[in-house]
């Protein structure tokens, strides 16, 4: 069965809207109002995905919890985002989705995300008070750490290749970018 769905003309779009997507194996965000549809991501953000997430997994502290995308983030009504990795605390993780702003979200970059992430969710994160942000690039490989700090972004760290990056917030974990990749 094919379910079509309309989109709106002449406003933004709702959190009702993002729900109406079609399951066709696109991705779709909202971001200040705008539907954002990315293709599946291929063998090496998965990878990076998979291995960092096993790096914060075992560093993580009895009640914080990990999760990948796809799992909804509500930002607001016009801002429900999908980070490709968000740690939080076991008490935001209740029904179908994340609730509230999450302690770290991480974006790895593909082709078709890098300026969506370095910008649009970068901003959106930062005046949410997401407090911990990060994005991998798998293709150089590098990691950008920042945190907020009086409501704006400040890099706190970044490495490339097979140099590491220690961060505190929210746990101690250290990243070498090569070996999420090769």
């Amino acid at each position: 069965m094919v379910v079509m769905t309309t989109l709106p003309r002449g406003r933004e779009f709702t959190r009702a809207d993002l729900d109406a997507m079609p399951d066709d194996g696109n991705r779709y965000e909202l971001v200040d109002g705008s539907i954002i549809v990315t293709p599946s991501p291929k063998v090496p953000h998965q990878r990076a995905q998979r291995r960092l997430d096993h790096l914060i997994e075992a560093a993580c502290p009895e009640g914080f919890e990990i999760f990948v995308a796809p799992l909804d983030v509500t930002l607001g009504e016009r801002t429900v985002v999908q980070p490709d990795l968000l740690v939080t605390t076991s008490s935001q993780v209740s029904g179908l989705d994340h609730e509230g702003v999450p302690l770290l979200a991480v974006e790895i970059l593909s082709p078709s995300t890098r300026h969506i992430d370095l910008g649009l969710k970068r901003s959106s994160f930062e005046k949410a008070g997401v407090p911990s942000y990060w994005v991998v690039d798998p293709a150089e490989p590098s990691i950008i750490a920042w945190e907020l700090v009086d409501d704006r972004y400040v890099e706190v760290g970044r490495a490339t290749g097979a140099e590491a990056l220690t961060v505190e917030r929210p746990f101690p974990v250290t990243v070498v970018p090569d070996l999420l990749v090769r």
